[in-house]
């Protein structure tokens, strides 16, 4: 382990490329020239405050090299690219490994990509189910088997020496042709007798006796003797002869085959796939392959939804009774009859509970509501819910039928399917009692418990024990990065970018690759602490495969356990870019190294403050039973007027809570539009003092603009005084340009080859694209005659490429500038560039930009709202914490409430008021473990996850 001191240029020169990479003169953005030496076969971590400087070296230098490096070793077709892939700005990199990059941002918008999908493992799943998948019937249950000539002979040869055994067919009329007819062809084949009602008849006398009407009678009666024999267990002769007569029999009975083992049974054998009168599929990979036309469901096409009726929206109140109106659409004066009419025929017929709450009913109870009872008698047909959608949709040429069916439309989970995509009759293909689509349903814990109990016969295990352990590995990887309570069939586009970074890992993890390089940014995002420490067990597993694992990270137990720590700062932007600590935790001395910030903290010399005191709320608002995904029915009450905190382990149901029920149902209450791709959670009634707020204001992680135009600088308004104040320079007043040439959202001074963007995308076809600067413009965004107007002695170009705090100090004597920047500044944004595109800004940064949108000196003067984060502290090491927790403080003491989800302990123990879910996650989440303060939490709890990791803070 290389010492904490950093490394002299005459050493840096010395050092071994198969020991160390080594990055020499890196300069590129804010870096300062810089000389790394990274261990190889090391867990690594790179760190310091946000915008010092982590990135550029790590992904925008390190993993560019490695990409660049990896293009050069490829075809000619991909190097003549090469030339146009910019070179980070370094002097040299030695030692680089093929690199794997995986990043927080969900890449696949693939409807079709789901969880299973991304890790391989339904992949592994569908070629188990297509290899060891036993059919049954559903209608009897039985196993639908397929007979073959050597499952026959040997059944024949499991009876003992001697048994007489008649082999024969059934005569099949395939050809319409008489029976006489078919009798004389069979002799032509050289048959000489068959089967009547179990009697033997030779074909030419039964020929002479019988009449032709006579004869059809006993078609149906007639099989073909192929064969008479005894059963011989030591001739080979007499296992050849019965495998032909066998063969024979299939062919001429075009696949039924009978075997009389006289005095003991029949038996009918089939090479058909049939049982109770079904012809069945035979299982194979594209049987279960929903993105093929041929494995995927019929009536979603693959997609798991459709646009059909809403069960939500026609039952919004499950606590409520069929006679109590639970049926929305049975509830006007002129739809009552369809209730009535159901109401008074399923007491009567089915003794339908119609006083019981719907979510009580039972699944036969809820299909009888549902899709009703077809009777021959029209007095005894039960028409359900579902008939009357039909009968709306027979009438939609009238208005007021067409607005009803439009009411209770809405994005629902395939009846078919049930959501996982495949075909319907895919389900009747079970191992050990279970089919694929129970599996992809299925919480990944459920699904790794399911085959760690998985019982096979002996063949099944040689046939399946290389598959099964591809399956149990990957959903191991699933568990230990704390993703156990997600299901394989969710899609990869509703993934946070923290649970996509880590499925992402788990799959890497899969491939068992050797002697890569894996670069990962805040894998600890999304994670509780007490999920964190398997995080790092998998991190420390990827490492000890033989891999060098470079993380940026802030998270203080994963800095704990690093070989090797690379610090960067001392500040942001410009005034970072130095490295200012390396070493491991054995070289902590902050005396040594006073300029490093994290240091300071991760030694105890630093540490954010506990609140002197926590505030008193009077007024709430509660959301009534809720019951979305986990949630188990709870009634939550959300003080206002507070700093609250909403925490529990990952998966314990703190999105769905806030998410998919609380901002659905205050965007409603609010008159105000929230775009969410899901929809609305299930939940009873939002109550309480809502008259005390104005509104609502989601601030999430989603970038700030759909554009990669999109910037800071536009988002704040204050691009928008900038392009004034260019249009008023003398120059541009002159050749008559107005603000908008100063755009690059519209034609006119922006560059055209580009469309403003700076660089233009390369669709490579077998990797990632690749983004070169515009050799119209070279990446400066406008044409030239617009960058000879000039302000302070900076064009539009330069004045984008400052930074917010140099931009402050540039426009100090703009006021109507300044006021929009400064909020920025306020929230630790300082080194972000006014015209960063916002596909390069990391969530957290997103959502922190969003934040200062509201830190206005008038914002009291709008009323009082209530503000929701979704875990604000991604991407902040301790400093930038700090600097966020003010922001919120200011948002509270301005009349305002804050409810934050976070894992972060510094943000809990600031908090007024935390509402803890759990205790874990999945199925065994979803229940309110604590309400109160941290104080409290830490004297009343000690079993308690969140309590645990809080008490070691508020000891401090």
């Amino acid at each position: 382990m290389q010492s904490a001191v950093e490394l002299p240029k005459e050493n840096f020169e010395n050092l071994s490329a198969k020991e160390f990479i080594l990055i020499k003169g890196a300069k590129l953005h804010n870096l300062k020239n810089i000389d790394v030496a990274i261990p190889r076969n090391k867990l690594v971590v790179v760190t310091g405050v946000s915008g010092s400087g982590k990135s550029s070296l790590v992904f925008d230098t390190l993993f560019a090299e490695g990409q660049r490096m990896y293009v050069e070793s490829l075809s000619a077709y991909a190097r003549q690219f090469l030339a146009r892939m910019q070179k980070p700005e370094v002097e040299y990199i030695k030692g680089v490994s093929p690199a794997i990059a995986i990043e927080q941002r969900v890449s696949s918008k693939n409807p079709r990509s789901t969880v299973g999908t991304t890790t391989e493992i339904y992949d592994y799943l569908k070629l188990l189910y297509a290899r060891i998948g036993k059919t049954f019937s559903p209608i009897s249950g039985k196993e639908v088997r397929k007979d073959t000539v050597d499952s026959v002979t040997e059944y024949i040869f499991s009876f003992p020496e001697g048994q007489k055994i008649i082999i024969a067919s059934p005569l099949k009329n395939l050809s319409d042709r008489t029976l006489e007819t078919e009798l004389q062809i069979l002799l032509q084949k050289g048959f000489t007798r068959i089967l009547i009602n179990d009697e033997v008849a030779f074909i030419e006398e039964f020929l002479e006796q019988k009449s032709e009407n006579l004869a059809q009678k006993y078609w149906e009666n007639i099989f073909v003797l192929i064969d008479r024999t005894a059963v011989k267990h030591n001739d080979e002769e007499s296992r050849f002869r019965i495998a032909d007569s066998v063969q024979t029999a299939f062919f001429e009975g075009a696949g039924e085959c009978l075997v009389d083992f006289v005095g003991v049974e029949k038996k009918f054998f089939s090479d058909k796939f049939e049982l109770d009168g079904i012809t069945f599929e035979e299982p194979s990979i594209h049987f279960f392959n929903f993105n093929n036309p041929y494995g995927a469901c019929k009536t979603c096409e693959g997609f798991g939804n459709v646009l059909g009726i809403s069960e939500k929206l026609v039952i919004p109140n499950p606590n409520l009774s069929v006679y109590e109106d639970a049926v929305a659409p049975w509830r006007t004066e002129k739809m009552s009859e369809w209730k009535k009419e159901f109401m008074r025929k399923a007491t009567l017929l089915y003794d339908f509970p119609i006083h019981r709450a719907y979510k009580d009913l039972s699944e036969a109870e809820k299909d009888l509501l549902w899709q009703g009872k077809k009777a021959k008698k029209e007095k005894d047909t039960i028409y359900g819910i579902n008939d009357f959608f039909k009968f709306l949709e027979s009438e939609s040429y009238k208005i007021q039928y067409r607005i009803l069916l439009y009411r209770y439309r809405g994005r629902t989970t395939c009846p078919d399917c049930k959501g996982t995509r495949i075909r319907k009759d895919a389900s009747f293909v079970k191992i050990n009692g279970k089919s694929l689509h129970e599996l992809l349903l299925m919480p990944v814990e459920e699904v790794a418990e399911f085959f760690d109990k998985l019982a096979l016969d002996e063949f099944e295990q040689k046939v399946a024990k290389r598959i099964l352990t591809e399956i149990r590995n990957r959903l191991n990887y699933l568990l230990k990065v704390g993703l156990g309570y997600l299901t394989l069939n969710r899609a990869t586009a509703t993934l946070s970018g923290g649970e996509f970074q880590r499925i992402k890992l788990a799959t890497a993890l899969g491939s068992a690759l050797v002697g890569s390089m894996y670069i990962l940014d805040e894998p600890s995002i999304g994670l509780h602490p007490r999920d964190t420490q398997e995080l790092i067990e998998v991190l420390l597993q990827l490492r000890n495969l033989g891999n060098t694992v470079v993380v940026v990270e802030h998270e203080e137990e994963l800095m704990q356990v690093a070989d090797y720590i690379i610090d960067i700062g001392p500040e942001a932007g410009a005034r970072g870019g130095q490295i200012i600590f390396q070493g491991n935790k054995n070289d902590f001395d902050t005396k040594k190294f006073p300029l490093s910030k994290t240091l300071q903290y991760l030694s105890g010399k630093a540490e954010i403050p506990v609140p002197a005191f926590r505030r008193k709320w009077a007024n709430s608002i509660w959301v009534k039973g809720a019951r979305e995904n986990n949630l188990q029915n709870i009634d939550v009450q959300i003080p206002l007027g507070i700093f609250c905190v909403i925490t529990g382990v990952s998966g314990s149901g703190k999105s769905t809570l806030v998410k998919r029920i609380l901002m659905p149902a205050l965007s409603k209450h609010f008159d105000l539009t929230f775009s969410d791709e899901n929809e609305v959670g299930a939940y009873d009634s939002l109550e309480g003092d809502l008259n005390l707020l104005s509104g609502v204001e989601y601030i999430d992680q989603n970038p700030i603009g759909k554009s990669s135009r999109s910037n800071p600088v536009t988002y704040c308004k204050a691009y928008d005084a900038i392009r004034e104040l260019f249009a008023a320079q003398p120059l541009a007043k002159i050749r008559g340009y107005k603000a908008g040439a100063f755009s690059f959202n519209v034609e006119g001074g922006r560059c055209e080859v580009c469309k403003g963007e700076g660089e233009v995308r390369i669709e490579m076809q077998f990797m990632a694209d690749i983004f070169v600067p515009c050799e119209a413009c070279k990446g400066k965004r406008f044409i030239e005659s617009i960058l000879e107007v000039t302000y302070q002695g900076k064009n539009i170009t330069e004045v984008l490429d400052l930074t917010v705090d140099e931009a402050i100090t540039f426009f100090q004597k703009e006021s109507k500038i300044i006021e929009r920047l400064k909020p920025l500044e306020k929230v630790g944004l300082g080194y972000v560039k006014l015209g960063q595109s916002s596909d390069t800004l990391s969530g957290g940064e997103a959502q922190r930009i969003k934040l200062a949108s509201f830190l206005d000196a008038n914002l009291s003067k709008k009323g009082k709202k209530l503000f929701i984060f979704d875990e604000p502290t991604t991407g902040l090491h301790f400093q930038d914490i700090q600097k966020l927790l003010t922001a919120l403080q200011l948002l509270v003491e301005n009349g305002n409430s804050v409810l934050v989800i976070e894992h972060n302990v510094e943000i809990i123990k600031n908090a007024d008021w935390i509402i803890d879910l759990g205790p874990e996650g999945g199925k065994r989440g979803g229940k309110i473990c604590f309400t109160g303060t941290p104080e409290q939490m830490v004297a009343l709890l000690s079993e308690n996850y969140t309590a645990r990791f809080l008490a070691k803070k508020l000891k401090k």
